[in-house]
């Protein structure tokens, strides 16, 4: 049995996407899967400077399962779910099991120059080394037309920093049922992490 973690993204819960069925799935094949729903800021903070995303109370919402993350760990993530894991990893003293980033992303093209400044979860540069050491194994999965403009040489940075595979899905969007109502489910990845863990 493993402890596997779904992280969602920007303004995100755990109720959307393919979150509760792939939950369902792990949990079927005996995992105890996780899916936290991090601090998102109401809707009149969203057009401020900063996005109203707060690193730090990601990271506290993350302290609370802190007994269930340790070496054989997994974490999916999706959009600003992997911003953050770098950021989680960053700061882990022992490595999880594997990382498995759903359109990840560093400074999309959109993403607005002053807020690089300002928000927290962009306010230094990604310490690629420390986050390659926060786990024994990564993979990347990346649409070929993500409606949010995502440039698939921003996953492949991602996939070459951290030395690892890089799968680009055509006609993906951005992994979210918002985009595309067929991602209430993620048939590949589940077959992608369990393949994983038989190995």
């Amino acid at each position: 049995m493993r402890n596997i973690f779904i992280i969602h993204g920007s303004y995100g819960s755990p109720q959307e996407n393919w979150f509760p069925w792939l939950k369902k799935e792990l949990s079927k094949l005996g995992h105890r899967v996780f899916v936290p729903q991090f601090p998102i800021p109401p809707p009149e903070k969203r057009d401020s400077a900063y996005g109203g995303h707060n690193l730090s109370d990601w990271l506290k919402s993350l302290d609370d399962y802190k007994k269930y993350i340790d070496e054989d760990t997994i974490i999916i993530a999706h959009s600003r779910g992997c911003v953050f894991t770098y950021r989680f990893l960053e700061k882990l003293k022992k490595p999880v099991s594997s990382i498995f980033l759903v359109a990840p992303w560093i400074n999309f093209i959109w993403y607005p120059k002053g807020w690089k400044k300002t928000n927290s979860f962009h306010k230094k540069p990604f310490d690629w080394k420390k986050i390659k050491k926060g786990a024994k194994y990564f993979e990347v999965f990346q649409s070929d037309n993500d409606p949010v403009k995502i440039p698939i040489s921003e996953g492949k940075i991602i996939a070459k920093n951290l030395d690892t595979k890089f799968n680009l899905v055509k006609n993906a969007g951005h992994f979210s049922a918002y985009y595309d109502k067929k991602f209430v489910e993620f048939p590949l990845l589940l077959k992608t992490v369990s393949n994983h863990i038989r190995k």
